[in-house]
């Protein structure tokens, strides 16, 4: 072969290797970590249709024992779920044996305890699911279906985060009324021809009740966390002020995630990568009110943050509101394992995922066209905003092993 010959075909494999690599980059195919990413995501994609149905394959015949023993400090429930289907199904028509007021927060819910003694939270219908809640991505009321939707895209993101979540209808004249407590009972009153009820919250107003269709309420029931993992709750380092013409410090302060770095338990462990996990979420969802999380108790900053109280978000379709990824894009790192599952997820697989996995609840259609719609389109922001970071500091400073013990300074 001639010497020009020679070169010519050096230069075409030296370009063929770099492609190669470039794609192979690109398609997070590089190590075994990576492959096994894949194959949890395939596993992810193959068990994502949940048929609520009451059979139990387990020794422990309880769905509340089951769901209870799930719980570990950096997952609610395990990558493998064969039972999730018998214990949705329980939440959604287990007998209510007791209700109460919910715990002490801004939103309208009730307290249930189900029979054989489980206490899960009733968050009710307010908005039809075409409404489109204008103003601050904070505002309106909670939205039900928003914690069903939530839930199913933290199975689909592989956190395991959140606490489970299940539509169910409730008779409150039948159902309801007569195991209430007093307190809630105080509530109730009639609107036309609807059985209506307030509650006890801070915005919470006769004026303003939630109102059945008839006597059948429509709305959620999240699944209370074992009374053995008490909660410890935190300001949200990126939290808003929610004070008219004063900024938070990450609004204004280009430096600010240094700051963080710094700070316990932010400075080690990966409550800082769980805080970037919790921007793409709530990004993904349009919630802009974690203005504080919820942790395992004395967990020294090892426990996960825990992905409680999605109910504001799913109110805009056309809400972009960046400022929910600015622990993203200041810190500008992510863990490999999210990255790997959004890059899997993107080219409308999150949207087919999402209303796949909520086609058996009972109430579906969770969410209307235009909100999965949008749940894509974020996505595409996030790879956007990744990508910014890696062409400004490099890939193999922006993702981060999370496998490997974790230093961020």
């Amino acid at each position: 072969m001639k010497l020009k010959q020679r070169v010519v075909l050096l230069a075409i494999l030296l370009v063929i290797f770099i492609f190669t690599k470039v794609f192979l980059i690109d398609n997070l195919d590089t190590s075994a970590a990576n492959r096994e990413d894949q194959r949890a995501f395939h596993r992810m994609m193959t068990g994502l249709r949940v048929e609520l149905a009451p059979k139990l394959d387990h020794t422990l015949q309880s769905p509340w024992e089951i769901a209870a023993q799930w719980v570990v400090p950096r997952e609610v429930y395990p990558e493998e779920t064969p039972e999730l289907g018998a214990i949705l199904h329980a939440m959604a028509t287990k007998k209510i044996i007791k209700a109460d007021v919910g715990y002490k927060g801004t939103q309208l819910k009730a307290l249930l305890i189900l029979e054989g003694g489980q206490k899960v939270v009733f968050k009710p219908k307010r908005y039809s699911r075409d409404y489109v809640v204008e103003g601050e991505p904070y505002a309106g009321y909670d939205r039900h279906n928003a914690e069903v939707a939530a839930f199913h895209l933290d199975r689909i993101l592989g956190f395991r985060r959140a606490p489970l979540v299940v539509g169910r209808f409730v008779n409150l004249r039948t159902e309801i009324k007569p195991v209430a407590t007093e307190q809630l009972l105080s509530t109730f009153l009639t609107v036309g021809n609807n059985t209506c009820f307030y509650g006890k919250c801070y915005y919470c107003r006769e004026t303003e009740p939630a109102c059945a269709d008839g006597d059948t309420m429509e709305g959620s029931v999240t699944l209370w966390l074992p009374d053995v993992w008490p909660l410890q709750k935190h300001r949200h380092p990126w939290g808003r002020t929610y004070r008219e013409g004063k900024l938070a410090r990450w609004e204004y302060d280009e430096s600010y995630c240094d700051a963080v770095k710094k700070t316990s338990p932010y400075d080690s462990g990966p409550r800082l990568l769980d805080i970037i996990d919790t921007a793409v979420f709530d990004y993904l969802i349009g919630n802009a009110d974690r203005h504080h999380y919820e942790s395992f108790q004395d967990d020294e900053g090892a426990s996960m943050l825990i992905l409680l109280d999605n109910a504001k978000s799913f109110g805009n379709p056309s809400l972009d509101e960046r400022s929910i990824l600015a622990p993203l894009y200041q810190c500008c790192i992510i863990r490999v394992s999210t990255w790997n599952r959004l890059n899997y997820l993107k080219n409308g697989v999150l949207k087919s995922a999402l209303k796949s996995a909520m086609a058996h609840d009972p109430i579906s259609p969770v969410l209307s066209d235009p909100h999965l719609d949008a749940v894509d389109q974020r996505l595409l922001s996030v790879l956007v905003t990744v990508k910014q970071c890696t062409d400004q500091f490099g890939m193999d400073t922006v993702l981060v092993e999370d496998r490997m013990p974790l230093s961020h300074l």
